[in-house]
């Protein structure tokens, strides 16, 4: 945790991971923009920030685009926070955050985006997240399809009575990209939200990138805000050990630590 307190030390690095909070997926010139800061300088506060994994950088076409991500401000939380008065901190943080909503008026609603690094090569991670067994192993869902581009696929409860999710499969480059629709309600009237896996390999481990775009409202944000983090951990432990964690991680908001 050395690099992300020491890249939280900072008032400029703070400043842009605020930025970042209110607008996520920046540009370095609209960053520049709002903090009145030079080409330079904002890169050289954004490297350090990547460095620690405070954010990630996603191209699309000629454009860097930063997201914020959550994942290493969450591991201090856990550390520092969470076995001291947890319960009273989240009653403290529920009124704070109603009291946010209720004063925010914009409309638009963030992209999310989390990485995590895993022990496995790009190709073991891509049979992870499209192997229907793999997937009921660490998702409690089996994820069904051919995964080819225009091909549907479901998102079936291993138990049999259902499917939560279906979609179609956007792009598909085995083993490290693969874009997909993401429809919780197939009867809303509206488009779907569209979920990214970007995984890279480097060595012996890879960094899977999930980014979850066009999202309909800040419920499904706050939904997805702790779900695709506890089925990327449960997801890393079955690659890394060949087992998956001893307690489902998404039942873990319903226990007070």
């Amino acid at each position: 945790m050395d690099s992300v307190f020491k890249a939280l030390a900072d008032p400029t690095r703070r400043l842009l991971l605020d930025r970042l909070r209110e607008h996520n997926g920046q540009t370095l010139r609209e960053l520049c923009e709002h903090l009145d800061m030079a080409r330079q300088s904002a890169t050289q506060h954004l490297d350090v920030l990547r460095r620690a994994d405070l954010v990630i950088v996603v191209r699309r076409g000629r454009e860097r685009l930063h997201y914020l991500n959550p994942a290493p401000i969450h591991d201090i939380e856990e550390r520092w926070i969470s076995g001291f008065d947890k319960p009273r901190l989240r009653t403290l943080n529920a009124i704070r955050n109603q009291a946010e909503e209720i004063a925010v008026t914009a409309t638009s609603i963030p992209t999310y985006v989390y990485a995590t690094y895993i022990r496995a090569s790009a190709e073991q991670v891509w049979q992870a997240l499209t192997d229907a067994d793999l997937t009921a192993k660490y998702w409690n869902h089996a994820n069904v399809s051919d995964w080819q581009p225009g091909s549907t696929w479901e998102h079936r409860r291993v138990d049999g009575s259902g499917v939560d999710v279906v979609g179609k499969v956007i792009e598909s480059e085995p083993p490290t990209r693969l874009v997909i629709t993401f429809e919780d309600t197939p009867d809303a009237e509206r488009e779907p939200s569209v979920v990214t896996f970007l995984i890279e390999p480097h060595q012996e481990i890879v960094r899977l990138t999930v980014t979850h775009e066009n999202l309909p409202n800040r419920e499904m944000l706050g939904g997805i805000s702790h779900g695709w983090p506890a089925v990327l951990a449960n997801l890393k432990s079955l690659m890394e050990t060949g087992e998956v964690l001893p307690q489902a991680p998404w039942d873990m908001s319903k226990v007070d630590a």
